[in-house]
C-alpha cells in the first residue's frame, strides 16, 4: 500500500516521499511542496501501539481531517487516534487492507487542502 500511496500524491500533487529520520528509516513523510508542511506520514509501529491484537508491526498512515470526520472514523472503528501526532486534528489509518483505496485517497486529498 506505501508504493500505491507514493504513487498517488506524486501524480496528484507532485510530491515525494521524504525520510528524515536515520532510527526510523522507513517513516515517509509526505509534505507540500510550498510551505513544506506535513500532508502525512507513513510509519511502521507495533500492532500493539494501536491496541490490535497480535504480535508484529503494521503500517499506519497519518492524516489531519476535520473533526467530524475523525469522530466518524473513530467511531466505526476504521481509524485509531492518531500515533505521534496531534490526536485531535490527526488520525492513523492502518494499511492492511482493512480501508478501502478510495476513502484512503479521498483522506489524503481533504489532509492536502487541510495543510495548505
Amino acid at each position: 500500500m506505501r508504493n500505491t500511496i507514493f504513487s498517488y500524491v506524486s501524480e496528484q500533487y507532485g510530491t515525494e516521499p521524504e525520510y528524515l529520520w536515520a532510527k526510523t528509516p522507513d517513516a515517509a513523510v509526505i509534505r507540500h511542496k510550498g510551505n513544506n508542511r506535513w500532508y502525512g506520514i507513513i510509519m511502521n509501529i507495533p500492532r500493539k501501539t494501536l491496541g490490535l491484537p497480535g504480535d508484529g508491526r503494521i503500517d499506519i498512515l497519518n492524516v489531519k481531517c476535520t473533526p467530524a470526520v475523525r469522530e466518524v472514523l473513530l467511531g466505526e472503528g476504521r481509524a485509531f487516534p492518531a500515533y505521534h501526532m496531534n490526536k485531535q486534528h490527526w488520525i492513523s489509518l492502518p494499511l492492511d487492507g482493512s480501508l478501502e483505496e478510495s476513502v484512503i485517497f479521498s483522506l489524503i486529498d481533504e489532509s492536502y487542502e487541510l495543510t495548505k
